[in-house]
């Protein structure tokens, strides 16, 4: 079953407004929209009895029944829900780290871990710039060979992000790659961020 983590305070929060919908037997479905594409978004809805899934895996969180979507279960690995409260009444947060690549082994295929690190820690960190950056190919065993795209592509700044960012995170989160080499165009700089 897919590991997720729902604090007290979110489910306290969540019980209060299943409670408002006064329906017996409300429960909360989360789920992933797009699992696996850049594109994911992590949800939660109202899951009364009769829109129970026999697939769906349920977790007893005592107040109410969560549902995990059997199709999103790989993607909700480790995902977090948490509620705060704060000056406008209080933040419910959802955080699925593996929405949009499923966590994979350490003996996956190269390319697939190495793709994991781009779509899980590095794209997430470009995405603030509206950049992203995509594996072509691995060659000579042991460097990956990258495309950058959106505000990273004519970026003056990309030589840095590559070296700094990209190549020190990769080698760290995957020992076998030992380089990275750009085959962007980056004489395009309609979209750069930085130009």
């Amino acid at each position: 079953m897919a590991l997720v983590t729902v604090t007290d305070p979110a489910r306290d929060y969540l019980a209060q407004l299943i409670e408002k919908q006064d329906v017996e037997g409300m429960g909360v479905r989360i789920f992933v929209t797009q699992p696996g594409t850049k594109n994911a978004e992590t949800c939660l809805a109202y899951c009364p009895p009769n829109e129970v899934v026999p697939t769906d895996e349920q977790v007893d969180l005592e107040k109410f029944t969560l549902y995990l979507d059997h199709n999103s279960v790989p993607f909700l690995e480790e995902a977090y829900v948490d509620y705060s409260k704060d000056q406008m009444g209080g933040q419910l947060t959802i955080k699925a780290p593996n929405a949009k690549v499923p966590k994979i082994d350490d003996d996956a295929p190269l390319p697939d871990r190495v793709n994991y690190v781009l779509a899980s820690e590095i794209n997430p960190n470009l995405a603030s710039h509206g950049g992203e950056v995509s594996l072509v190919e691995i060659v000579d065993e042991s460097v990956a060979v990258l495309r950058f795209g959106g505000g990273c592509q004519g970026c003056s700044a990309v030589s840095l992000t590559l070296k700094q960012g990209v190549e020190s995170t990769l080698k760290e989160r995957v020992p076998e790659i030992t380089a990275v080499r750009d085959v962007t165009d980056h004489s395009n700089t309609e979209n750069a961020y930085y130009q």
